[in-house]
C-alpha cells in the first residue's frame, strides 16, 4: 500500500480505500476513495497542508479536488491552534470560526465551543440548526429566539453582520409568543396578537411579561371555545405560581376577540345540538 492507505471492504465485498495521516501524535482519518491512488492523492494533500507555515487562504482552492472542505478547516486549525476538533472549527483570539462553505465564516463565543464541536451546524433553506437527540433544533434558540421569530422584528444583529453570532451582537426584542414590541408617543407598549384563521388582536400592555400572560390567556380560552389548535405557551420564569396566577386572573382581553370566541362556542353547540 502507498504511504496513509489502508485497504477495506464494504459488506457487500466491494474493495475501497481509505486514507489517514498521524500528525503531532493524532492519528486523523481523512477519508474514503475508490482507488488507492486517490487515497494516496488525500495524504498527500494532508501532508503538504500541515507542513505549510501559515494559514493558505487559498487551501481549498488548492485541495479541494481530494479532501473535504470540513477536513481542510479541521487540519489547519489544529496545524496552527494545536487542537483537534472535528468539525470546520478555527480558533481565534476570544472567539471562533465555523465555517459552513468557504465563503460562509459564522463567528461564536467560546462559551459555545463544546456544544458545536460535537455538533455539526446544517443549512436549509436559509435556516442554520443542529441535529440534537434527533431533533432539528435552529441554532438561534440558544439565545431564546423562538422558531417563528423574525429577524429586524424579534432580534437583531447589534453590529448588521448576521453571521456573527457571539452573544453581545445578539439583541432580543420581542422573547415571548404573539408579543410585539412596538412605541407610541415616546413610550414602550406591547401589543398581543393570536394567530386563528387570521390574526386577532388580543389587547395591549403597558409591560412585557403581562402582555405575556395575555396571550397564554388567549389561548387558552381559545382552547375551551373548542378551537383544535396547538398553541405555543409563553413560560415566564420570574413569576411564581401566585403572581401569576394574579396577572392571568385580573388581565383584560379586547372584545372584539372575546365575541369571536361566543360565536365559535355558539356555533359548536348548534353543530352538536343538530
Amino acid at each position: 500500500m502507498l504511504p496513509g492507505v489502508y485497504q477495506a471492504k464494504k459488506k457487500d465485498g466491494t474493495i475501497y480505500y481509505r486514507s489517514s495521516i498521524t500528525y503531532q501524535g493524532k492519528h486523523i482519518s481523512l477519508g474514503s476513495y475508490a482507488t488507492e491512488a486517490g487515497a494516496h492523492q488525500a495524504y498527500l494533500a494532508a501532508t503538504t497542508l500541515l507542513d505549510s507555515a501559515a494559514m493558505d487562504e487559498d487551501a481549498y482552492s488548492s485541495y479541494s479536488g481530494v479532501l473535504s472542505f470540513d477536513k481542510i478547516v479541521t487540519l489547519i486549525n489544529f496545524r496552527d491552534n494545536h487542537m483537534y476538533i472535528p468539525t470546520p472549527i478555527y480558533l481565534r483570539k476570544n472567539y471562533f470560526s465555523y465555517y459552513l462553505d468557504p465563503s460562509t465564516e459564522l463567528k461564536f463565543d467560546i462559551d459555545d465551543l463544546f456544544y458545536y464541536s460535537s455538533h455539526r451546524i446544517l443549512r436549509r433553506q436559509g435556516h442554520l440548526y443542529v441535529n440534537d437527540y434527533g431533533m432539528q433544533v435552529t441554532i438561534l434558540s440558544r439565545y431564546g429566539i423562538k422558531n417563528h421569530a423574525v429577524c429586524g422584528r424579534d432580534f437583531l444583529f447589534v453590529n448588521g453582520d448576521e453571521t456573527d453570532f457571539r452573544y453581545s451582537n445578539i439583541q432580543v426584542i420581542n422573547p415571548y409568543y404573539g408579543v410585539l414590541r412596538y412605541e407610541k408617543n415616546g413610550k414602550i407598549r406591547y401589543r398581543v396578537k393570536i394567530h386563528i384563521n387570521g390574526d386577532f388582536t388580543v389587547g395591549s400592555y403597558r409591560e412585557e411579561i403581562r402582555a405575556a400572560v395575555a396571550y397564554n390567556k388567549a389561548a387558552d380560552l381559545a382552547k375551551q371555545a373548542g378551537i383544535q389548535k396547538n398553541f405555543p405557551q409563553n413560560y415566564i420564569e420570574e413569576l411564581s405560581g401566585s403572581a401569576y396566577a394574579d396577572i392571568y386572573t385580573s388581565i383584560k382581553i379586547a372584545k372584539r376577540y372575546l365575541e369571536f370566541l361566543e360565536t365559535i362556542k355558539k356555533s359548536n353547540m348548534s353543530t352538536i345540538s343538530g
